[in-house]
Protein backbone atom coordinates (compact mmCIF):
# COMPACT_ATOMS: atom_id res chain seq x y z
CA UNK A 1 0.00 0.00 0.00
CA UNK A 2 1.38 3.36 -0.64
CA UNK A 3 1.57 6.25 1.65
CA UNK A 4 1.67 10.06 2.01
CA UNK A 5 2.50 10.75 5.54
CA UNK A 6 0.37 8.60 7.69
CA UNK A 7 -2.29 8.48 4.64
CA UNK A 8 -2.50 4.84 3.48
CA UNK A 9 -3.36 5.06 -0.37
CA UNK A 10 -5.21 1.24 -1.53
CA UNK A 11 -3.71 1.89 -4.95
CA UNK A 12 -0.67 4.13 -5.97
CA UNK A 13 -3.13 6.00 -8.92
CA UNK A 14 -4.03 9.07 -8.51
CA UNK A 15 -6.71 11.52 -10.31
CA UNK A 16 -4.66 14.47 -11.08
CA UNK A 17 -6.47 17.71 -10.74
CA UNK A 18 -8.09 19.68 -13.21
CA UNK A 19 -9.49 23.08 -13.22
CA UNK A 20 -13.26 23.43 -13.84
CA UNK A 21 -13.18 19.38 -14.59
CA UNK A 22 -12.54 17.14 -11.42
CA UNK A 23 -15.77 18.53 -9.26
CA UNK A 24 -16.74 16.52 -6.32
CA UNK A 25 -19.48 14.75 -8.82
CA UNK A 26 -17.17 13.70 -10.93
CA UNK A 27 -14.60 12.80 -9.02
CA UNK A 28 -17.05 10.18 -6.85
CA UNK A 29 -17.99 8.33 -10.17
CA UNK A 30 -14.26 7.55 -10.75
CA UNK A 31 -14.02 6.71 -6.96
CA UNK A 32 -16.74 4.40 -7.52
CA UNK A 33 -15.48 2.65 -10.44
CA UNK A 34 -12.11 1.67 -8.13
CA UNK A 35 -8.68 1.62 -8.71
CA UNK A 36 -8.20 5.44 -7.25
CA UNK A 37 -5.76 6.09 -4.49
CA UNK A 38 -6.30 9.27 -4.13
CA UNK A 39 -8.35 12.28 -5.25
CA UNK A 40 -7.33 15.64 -5.19
CA UNK A 41 -9.64 18.61 -5.58
CA UNK A 42 -9.59 21.53 -8.31
CA UNK A 43 -6.80 24.14 -7.12
CA UNK A 44 -8.44 26.34 -4.71
CA UNK A 45 -7.34 30.19 -4.24
CA UNK A 46 -5.30 30.45 -0.90
CA UNK A 47 -6.46 33.92 -0.91
CA UNK A 48 -10.41 33.06 -0.66
CA UNK A 49 -10.33 29.97 1.44
CA UNK A 50 -8.94 32.68 4.10
CA UNK A 51 -11.15 35.40 2.97
CA UNK A 52 -14.15 33.30 2.96
CA UNK A 53 -15.30 33.91 -0.51
CA UNK A 54 -18.23 31.52 -1.57
CA UNK A 55 -17.08 30.79 -5.39
CA UNK A 56 -13.81 29.99 -4.14
CA UNK A 57 -14.77 27.51 -0.90
CA UNK A 58 -16.93 25.22 -3.74
CA UNK A 59 -14.12 24.19 -5.39
CA UNK A 60 -12.39 22.70 -1.61
CA UNK A 61 -15.65 21.44 -0.54
CA UNK A 62 -15.81 16.90 -0.92
CA UNK A 63 -17.86 14.12 0.35
CA UNK A 64 -17.09 11.09 2.79
CA UNK A 65 -16.92 8.70 -0.70
CA UNK A 66 -13.61 10.80 -1.96
CA UNK A 67 -11.32 9.58 1.02
CA UNK A 68 -8.89 10.16 1.22
CA UNK A 69 -8.97 13.12 -0.23
CA UNK A 70 -6.09 16.21 -0.86
CA UNK A 71 -7.09 19.47 -1.02
CA UNK A 72 -4.88 21.44 -3.56
CA UNK A 73 -3.98 25.38 -2.25
CA UNK A 74 -2.35 27.76 -4.58
CA UNK A 75 -0.62 31.49 -3.38
CA UNK A 76 2.83 32.67 -2.90
CA UNK A 77 2.38 33.91 0.58
CA UNK A 78 3.94 31.77 3.81
CA UNK A 79 1.86 33.10 6.15
CA UNK A 80 -1.37 32.81 4.03
CA UNK A 81 -0.63 29.96 2.51
CA UNK A 82 -0.14 28.23 6.32
CA UNK A 83 -3.55 30.18 7.23
CA UNK A 84 -5.45 28.19 4.52
CA UNK A 85 -3.89 24.91 5.72
CA UNK A 86 -5.05 25.10 8.45
CA UNK A 87 -8.96 25.82 6.91
CA UNK A 88 -8.23 22.83 5.01
CA UNK A 89 -6.83 21.14 7.80
CA UNK A 90 -10.02 22.16 9.74
CA UNK A 91 -12.29 20.93 6.67
CA UNK A 92 -11.23 17.52 7.66
CA UNK A 93 -9.27 17.01 4.18
CA UNK A 94 -6.42 13.88 4.57
CA UNK A 95 -4.08 15.96 2.84
CA UNK A 96 -2.77 19.59 1.65
CA UNK A 97 -1.58 19.91 -1.25
CA UNK A 98 0.74 22.98 -3.03
CA UNK A 99 0.15 24.02 -6.70
CA UNK A 100 3.30 24.89 -8.00
CA UNK A 101 2.66 23.65 -11.60
CA UNK A 102 0.55 25.46 -12.79
CA UNK A 103 1.48 26.78 -15.75
CA UNK A 104 -1.62 29.52 -16.66
CA UNK A 105 -0.07 33.10 -16.61
CA UNK A 106 -3.50 34.14 -14.17
CA UNK A 107 -2.06 32.31 -11.90
CA UNK A 108 2.03 32.36 -12.36
CA UNK A 109 2.07 36.04 -12.65
CA UNK A 110 1.22 36.31 -9.17
CA UNK A 111 3.59 34.77 -7.84
CA UNK A 112 1.99 31.53 -7.12
CA UNK A 113 1.46 27.65 -9.69
CA UNK A 114 4.85 27.44 -11.49
CA UNK A 115 6.35 30.59 -11.10
CA UNK A 116 7.11 29.00 -7.16
CA UNK A 117 9.78 26.84 -9.36
CA UNK A 118 11.69 30.32 -10.43
CA UNK A 119 12.30 30.65 -6.90
CA UNK A 120 13.26 27.75 -4.93
CA UNK A 121 13.85 29.43 -1.67
CA UNK A 122 10.59 30.79 -1.28
CA UNK A 123 8.91 27.83 -2.40
CA UNK A 124 10.67 26.08 0.73
CA UNK A 125 9.25 29.17 2.75
CA UNK A 126 5.74 28.65 1.89
CA UNK A 127 6.17 24.71 2.46
CA UNK A 128 7.94 25.04 5.71
CA UNK A 129 5.15 27.86 6.92
CA UNK A 130 2.69 25.04 6.02
CA UNK A 131 4.00 21.84 7.49
CA UNK A 132 4.74 24.25 11.23
CA UNK A 133 1.23 25.39 11.07
CA UNK A 134 -0.95 21.09 10.25
CA UNK A 135 -0.64 17.72 11.16
CA UNK A 136 -1.95 16.68 8.28
CA UNK A 137 0.87 15.94 5.14
CA UNK A 138 1.97 18.71 3.25
CA UNK A 139 2.44 17.53 -0.27
CA UNK A 140 3.73 19.70 -3.56
CA UNK A 141 2.91 19.28 -7.13
CA UNK A 142 5.21 21.38 -9.46
CA UNK A 143 6.68 20.88 -13.50
CA UNK A 144 9.91 20.10 -14.70
CA UNK A 145 11.16 23.78 -14.25
CA UNK A 146 9.89 26.94 -15.38
CA UNK A 147 11.47 26.62 -18.96
CA UNK A 148 14.06 24.48 -20.81
CA UNK A 149 16.78 26.52 -18.99
CA UNK A 150 15.49 26.44 -15.87
CA UNK A 151 14.53 22.64 -15.03
CA UNK A 152 14.70 22.02 -11.60
CA UNK A 153 12.51 19.65 -10.48
CA UNK A 154 15.16 17.48 -8.46
CA UNK A 155 16.71 20.58 -6.82
CA UNK A 156 13.17 21.65 -5.85
CA UNK A 157 11.88 18.45 -4.69
CA UNK A 158 15.16 18.19 -2.24
CA UNK A 159 14.27 21.58 -0.96
CA UNK A 160 10.46 21.22 0.02
CA UNK A 161 11.39 17.81 1.42
CA UNK A 162 13.95 19.61 4.01
CA UNK A 163 10.89 22.09 4.51
CA UNK A 164 8.81 18.93 5.53
CA UNK A 165 6.65 18.12 2.76
CA UNK A 166 5.80 14.63 2.47
CA UNK A 167 5.66 14.00 -1.15
CA UNK A 168 6.06 15.40 -4.73
CA UNK A 169 4.21 15.16 -7.46
CA UNK A 170 5.80 16.04 -10.87
CA UNK A 171 4.70 16.76 -14.35
CA UNK A 172 8.06 16.21 -16.83
CA UNK A 173 6.71 19.43 -18.43
CA UNK A 174 7.85 22.89 -18.30
CA UNK A 175 5.74 25.79 -17.33
CA UNK A 176 6.77 26.77 -20.80
CA UNK A 177 5.96 23.85 -22.98
CA UNK A 178 2.36 23.60 -21.00
CA UNK A 179 0.98 20.72 -22.96
CA UNK A 180 2.83 20.44 -25.85
CA UNK A 181 5.66 17.82 -26.43
CA UNK A 182 6.19 15.23 -24.33
CA UNK A 183 6.16 14.18 -20.32
CA UNK A 184 9.95 13.92 -19.31
CA UNK A 185 9.66 10.25 -17.39
CA UNK A 186 13.46 10.15 -16.98
CA UNK A 187 13.56 13.40 -15.27
CA UNK A 188 10.85 12.16 -13.03
CA UNK A 189 13.23 8.83 -12.57
CA UNK A 190 15.92 11.51 -11.68
CA UNK A 191 13.83 13.17 -8.87
CA UNK A 192 12.69 9.64 -7.59
CA UNK A 193 16.04 8.98 -6.93
CA UNK A 194 17.21 11.74 -5.41
CA UNK A 195 14.82 12.03 -2.71
CA UNK A 196 13.53 9.68 0.12
CA UNK A 197 9.70 11.34 -0.15
CA UNK A 198 7.16 9.70 -2.52
CA UNK A 199 7.22 10.76 -5.87
CA UNK A 200 4.25 10.54 -7.81
CA UNK A 201 4.99 11.21 -11.95
CA UNK A 202 2.70 12.75 -14.25
CA UNK A 203 2.67 13.12 -18.05
CA UNK A 204 1.08 11.54 -21.17
CA UNK A 205 -0.71 8.45 -19.15
CA UNK A 206 -3.90 7.50 -21.75
CA UNK A 207 -3.82 3.87 -21.77
CA UNK A 208 -3.70 1.67 -18.90
CA UNK A 209 -0.74 0.06 -20.04
CA UNK A 210 0.49 3.82 -19.75
CA UNK A 211 0.65 3.93 -16.54
CA UNK A 212 2.01 0.00 -15.46
CA UNK A 213 4.88 1.18 -17.77
CA UNK A 214 5.93 4.34 -16.67
CA UNK A 215 5.34 3.29 -12.91
CA UNK A 216 8.01 0.82 -13.10
CA UNK A 217 10.36 2.12 -15.42
CA UNK A 218 10.71 5.67 -13.21
CA UNK A 219 9.98 3.71 -10.08
CA UNK A 220 8.34 6.30 -8.62
CA UNK A 221 6.15 5.97 -5.51
CA UNK A 222 2.85 6.05 -7.37
CA UNK A 223 1.23 8.07 -10.78
CA UNK A 224 -0.86 10.67 -10.91
CA UNK A 225 -3.70 10.37 -14.23
CA UNK A 226 -5.54 13.86 -15.18
CA UNK A 227 -6.42 13.69 -19.14
CA UNK A 228 -6.59 9.72 -19.46
CA UNK A 229 -9.33 9.91 -16.47
CA UNK A 230 -11.56 12.48 -18.35
CA UNK A 231 -10.99 10.53 -21.40
CA UNK A 232 -11.53 7.35 -19.68
CA UNK A 233 -13.11 7.45 -16.14
CA UNK A 234 -12.17 3.72 -15.73
CA UNK A 235 -8.55 3.99 -16.68
CA UNK A 236 -7.27 3.85 -12.93
CA UNK A 237 -9.38 0.68 -12.59
CA UNK A 238 -8.21 -0.75 -15.40
CA UNK A 239 -4.19 -0.35 -14.33
CA UNK A 240 -5.15 -2.14 -10.78
CA UNK A 241 -5.87 -4.98 -12.84
CA UNK A 242 -2.82 -4.95 -14.57
CA UNK A 243 -1.01 -4.49 -11.89
CA UNK A 244 -2.72 -7.63 -9.87
CA UNK A 245 -2.02 -9.64 -12.81
CA UNK A 246 -5.81 -9.35 -14.29
CA UNK A 247 -6.64 -8.48 -17.72
CA UNK A 248 -8.27 -4.55 -17.78
CA UNK A 249 -11.73 -4.48 -17.24
CA UNK A 250 -13.59 -3.89 -20.78
CA UNK A 251 -15.95 -1.18 -20.69
CA UNK A 252 -18.65 -1.09 -23.16
CA UNK A 253 -20.12 1.65 -24.82
CA UNK A 254 -23.40 1.12 -22.63
CA UNK A 255 -21.08 1.93 -19.41
CA UNK A 256 -19.55 5.38 -20.87
CA UNK A 257 -22.87 6.51 -21.24
CA UNK A 258 -24.22 5.82 -18.76
CA UNK A 259 -21.05 7.42 -17.31
CA UNK A 260 -22.41 10.27 -18.51
CA UNK A 261 -25.98 10.14 -17.40
CA UNK A 262 -25.64 9.32 -14.03
CA UNK A 263 -22.86 12.48 -13.93
CA UNK A 264 -25.41 14.46 -15.30
CA UNK A 265 -27.73 13.51 -12.55
CA UNK A 266 -25.46 14.42 -9.53
CA UNK A 267 -24.92 17.94 -11.18
CA UNK A 268 -28.84 18.38 -11.50
CA UNK A 269 -28.84 17.06 -7.67
CA UNK A 270 -26.19 19.03 -6.10
CA UNK A 271 -27.69 20.35 -2.76
CA UNK A 272 -30.86 18.76 -3.22
CA UNK A 273 -32.22 17.52 -0.30
CA UNK A 274 -28.71 16.30 0.99
CA UNK A 275 -28.21 15.33 4.33
CA UNK A 276 -26.49 17.42 6.81
CA UNK A 277 -22.97 17.07 7.06
CA UNK A 278 -22.97 15.56 3.40
CA UNK A 279 -20.45 18.27 2.17
CA UNK A 280 -17.26 19.35 4.03
CA UNK A 281 -17.21 23.02 3.68
CA UNK A 282 -15.03 25.65 4.69
CA UNK A 283 -16.89 28.48 6.35
CA UNK A 284 -18.01 31.10 4.33
CA UNK A 285 -17.76 35.11 4.96
CA UNK A 286 -21.88 35.07 3.74
CA UNK A 287 -22.89 32.39 6.08
CA UNK A 288 -24.52 34.70 8.51
CA UNK A 289 -26.69 36.22 5.30
CA UNK A 290 -28.32 32.65 4.35
CA UNK A 291 -27.56 29.46 2.18
CA UNK A 292 -24.88 30.07 -0.37
CA UNK A 293 -26.42 29.84 -4.20
CA UNK A 294 -23.27 27.00 -4.38
CA UNK A 295 -23.88 24.38 -7.46
CA UNK A 296 -23.23 26.84 -9.80
CA UNK A 297 -20.81 27.99 -11.64
CA UNK A 298 -19.65 31.55 -11.10
CA UNK A 299 -19.52 32.83 -14.36
CA UNK A 300 -22.93 31.17 -14.66
CA UNK A 301 -25.51 34.24 -15.35
CA UNK A 302 -28.67 35.01 -12.98
CA UNK A 303 -28.30 31.59 -10.78
CA UNK A 304 -31.33 30.25 -8.81
CA UNK A 305 -31.03 30.70 -5.20
CA UNK A 306 -30.92 26.94 -3.15
CA UNK A 307 -34.91 27.52 -2.55
CA UNK A 308 -35.74 27.35 -6.11
CA UNK A 309 -33.48 24.82 -7.06
CA UNK A 310 -34.69 22.59 -4.32
CA UNK A 311 -38.19 22.54 -5.99
CA UNK A 312 -37.59 22.05 -9.54
CA UNK A 313 -34.13 22.54 -12.11
CA UNK A 314 -34.04 26.43 -12.84
CA UNK A 315 -33.13 27.43 -16.46
CA UNK A 316 -29.32 28.41 -14.56
CA UNK A 317 -28.94 25.40 -13.54
CA UNK A 318 -29.72 23.64 -16.58
CA UNK A 319 -27.13 25.76 -18.54
CA UNK A 320 -24.47 25.02 -16.08
CA UNK A 321 -25.17 21.34 -16.53
CA UNK A 322 -24.97 21.24 -20.49
CA UNK A 323 -21.94 23.65 -20.24
CA UNK A 324 -20.31 21.01 -17.68
CA UNK A 325 -20.94 18.06 -20.45
CA UNK A 326 -19.95 20.06 -22.66
CA UNK A 327 -16.94 20.30 -21.70
CA UNK A 328 -16.31 16.86 -20.27
CA UNK A 329 -17.45 15.42 -23.44
CA UNK A 330 -15.00 17.49 -25.59
CA UNK A 331 -12.05 15.16 -23.88
CA UNK A 332 -14.79 12.18 -23.39
CA UNK A 333 -15.16 11.45 -26.89
CA UNK A 334 -11.38 11.58 -27.89
CA UNK A 335 -10.93 7.94 -29.36
CA UNK A 336 -14.71 7.11 -29.99
CA UNK A 337 -15.83 6.28 -33.45
CA UNK A 338 -18.15 8.98 -34.04
CA UNK A 339 -16.85 11.13 -31.28
CA UNK A 340 -17.05 14.43 -33.32
CA UNK A 341 -20.56 13.91 -34.23
CA UNK A 342 -21.15 13.62 -30.28
CA UNK A 343 -19.04 16.99 -29.55
CA UNK A 344 -21.77 18.64 -32.13
CA UNK A 345 -24.98 17.59 -30.79
CA UNK A 346 -23.78 18.30 -26.72
CA UNK A 347 -22.78 21.39 -28.56
CA UNK A 348 -25.86 22.13 -29.91
CA UNK A 349 -27.64 21.03 -27.69
CA UNK A 350 -30.80 23.52 -25.87
CA UNK A 351 -31.69 21.31 -22.87
CA UNK A 352 -31.19 18.60 -20.41
CA UNK A 353 -34.38 16.61 -21.93
CA UNK A 354 -32.12 16.71 -25.85
CA UNK A 355 -29.00 16.20 -23.80
CA UNK A 356 -29.86 12.97 -22.47
CA UNK A 357 -31.74 11.98 -26.12
CA UNK A 358 -28.39 12.02 -27.52
CA UNK A 359 -26.23 10.47 -25.03
CA UNK A 360 -29.02 7.92 -25.56
CA UNK A 361 -28.84 7.41 -28.98
CA UNK A 362 -24.95 7.90 -29.41
CA UNK A 363 -23.98 5.04 -26.75
CA UNK A 364 -27.38 3.16 -25.95
CA UNK A 365 -29.32 2.73 -29.38
CA UNK A 366 -25.69 1.92 -30.80
CA UNK A 367 -26.05 -0.98 -28.35
CA UNK A 368 -29.41 -2.36 -28.79
CA UNK A 369 -28.84 -2.20 -32.98
CA UNK A 370 -25.48 -4.15 -32.17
Amino acid sequence: MAKIGKVGLETPFVMAPMAGMTDTAFRRLVKRHGGCGLVVTEMVSSDGLVRGIDRTLEYAEYTEEERPVSIQIFGGDPAKMADAARIVEGMGADIVDVNMGCPVPKIAKHSAGCSLMREPEHAANVVAAMTKAVKIPVTVKMRAGWDEHTVNAPELAKRVEDAGAAAVAVHGRTAAQSYSGVSDWELIACVAAEVRIPVFGSGDCVEAEQILDRANRSRVSGVLVGRGVLRNPWILAQATDLAAGRPARVVSLADRGQFLLDYMTLLLNERVNEAEGFRHAAPSATTALGPRRSGLDPRAESPEPRAEITRAPAKGRERWVINKLRALVSWYSKGLENGGHLRVAINSAQSISEVRDIIDQFFLAAVAVA
